[in-house]
């Protein structure tokens, strides 16, 4: 197929970037990462596309392809082969425009935890309703660079003028005043997991981690509620309480991905590769005093440091597999970053790509996340899978895009929820260790959606 060299044209840039989207917010094959906080070194761009040239997606090991709005049709190729297709495609032309810009076409979408099942050899519960993965491939996007308050359309030079037209008639109508909120949460949210539950599968994992089959396993327990209505309320609702830079709002066929996450999983830039784990967490307080101490308290943590360096290890192999040799560096190792509702101790490391290798061989080393898995990768996966209640889905897989330059942003998608069917989903957990304590894990985790719990809650009248 030939694609026309793509451009890119500057448009006012929006005041408000939400109420761009909204028009968009129930489109099927509609994205938007949204950088909706700005830290340092991450959350610059923020990327909306739609109406894909393609659409992929693999549902309990069988692959699908449709063409434009065209009936899917089966495949016998892999995600990575067709993923990898789009991308060659694209990469034919010569020129890119906007050279400094995150995306000049490429694929959108997300790898569920679900993937890294059959990935590893492992069996797909039978309760995973969502697809494991889903991708479109976009020529077209709009790109807001936060920082210079500046805004960007791309598209295929002989498109560009009916898409240009069509994101200036968003941009225009992103200046009325909003629909009313036809959202609402009925009744509580449901933990799939009793307090006793959850205690039962953490003396598990301690019996494991004494027997010499693991040094760590994140755990992780899920909640459900019943809503009628638009979620795209809820995630406007909640991104405005909790700023993310790896935020995202994803609409499928099958339903609707809400992710508010603060973590990277894997980014390569020019060949450049950075993960950015997350291991170790303390509430925020409006208390200035009290802030501190929870940050403080988590900086002086030896069992967290000792958490997070485990899984450091782990992802200097993970990058080892496919980096030039003697470039993996860890360039920051237990800083703190304070969010907004919760503080982390995040870590970063950098490798350079071998020469030879593409960014979703990179990818595939790397998937799933090990802060989300716990260590040794693989027969901790084995672990959760015996222990959790249900199939993860899209928690704790990872969200972003490949671009054609073969430049890749992708996070990890915890703080999400998934809406299809009547039902929201989310899940908590955290790493637990040899020194770990039930009761600080178990609040631990509740820490980090207490947020979901409190605003589900006035959603249902029940606040």
């Amino acid at each position: 197929m030939t694609i026309s060299p793509p451009v890119c044209v500057e448009l006012a840039c929006p005041e408000h970037l939400a109420a761009v989207f909204a028009g968009l917010a129930e489109t099927p094959w509609s994205q938007w990462l949204d950088s909706s906080a700005q830290t340092l070194g991450q959350g610059r761009y923020s990327i909306l596309v739609t109406e894909p040239r393609r659409r992929i997606w693999q549902h309990h090991g069988q692959i699908w392809v449709a063409e434009g709005k065209g009936e899917a049709q089966v495949s016998t190729s892999s995600l990575w082969e067709l993923l990898r297709e789009a991308l060659d495609e694209q990469a034919l032309q010569a020129e890119h425009p906007c050279p400094d810009l995150p995306f000049t076409g490429g694929v959108l979408g997300y790898l569920g935890y679900d993937f890294a099942l059959a990935e590893w050899g492992l069996e797909i519960p039978d309760d995973a309703h969502w697809p494991e993965a889903a991708f479109g491939v976009y020529d077209s996007a709009l790109m807001v660079d936060h920082v210079l308050q500046r805004a960007w359309v791309l598209a295929p030079e002989d498109q560009m003028a009916g898409v240009r037209l069509q994101w200036e008639s968003r941009l225009s109508a992103a200046h009325e005043a909003p629909p009313e909120a036809d959202f609402r949460v009925q009744g509580p949210v449901r933990a799939l997991w009793s307090s006793a539950q959850y205690r039962a599968a953490f003396q598990r994992v301690e019996a494991y981690i004494q027997a010499g089959d693991c040094y760590q396993i994140n755990l992780a327990q899920p909640f459900t509620a019943t809503y009628k209505g638009s979620p795209w309320h809820l995630y406007a609702h909640l991104r405005a309480l909790n700023p993310a830079a790896f935020s995202a709002y994803l609409r499928f066929p099958w339903g609707t991905a809400l992710s508010f996450s603060p973590e990277r999983l894997l980014q390569v830039r020019h060949g450049q590769m950075q993960v950015r784990p997350i291991k170790g967490t303390r509430p925020r307080s409006s208390d200035d005093l009290q802030d501190a101490c929870f940050a403080e308290a988590l900086l002086s943590s030896p069992k967290d440091h000792a958490e997070n360096v485990m899984i450091v290890d782990l992802l200097r192999n993970d990058l080892g597999k496919v980096a030039d040799i003697g470039s993996v560096q860890v360039i920051q190792l237990c800083g703190l970053e304070s969010n907004a509702q919760v503080h982390h101790l995040v870590s970063v490391v950098e490798a350079q790509l071998r020469p030879g290798l593409d960014p979703l061989q990179a990818l595939a080393a790397c998937f799933p996340g090990g802060s989300i898995t716990g260590a040794p990768k693989r027969r901790a996966m084995e672990i959760i899978a015996e222990l959790e209640p249900a199939a993860r889905g899209l928690y704790c897989g990872s969200i972003g895009y490949i671009d054609r330059r073969g430049n890749m942003d992708m996070n990890i998608a915890i703080r999400s929820i998934t809406a299809s069917q009547g039902e929201l989903r989310f899940w908590a957990g955290g790493g637990i260790v040899a020194d770990s304590r039930v009761d600080a894990e178990y609040q631990e985790s509740l820490d980090k959606v207490a947020l979901f719990h409190q605003e589900l809650a006035a959603f249902a009248g029940l606040a």
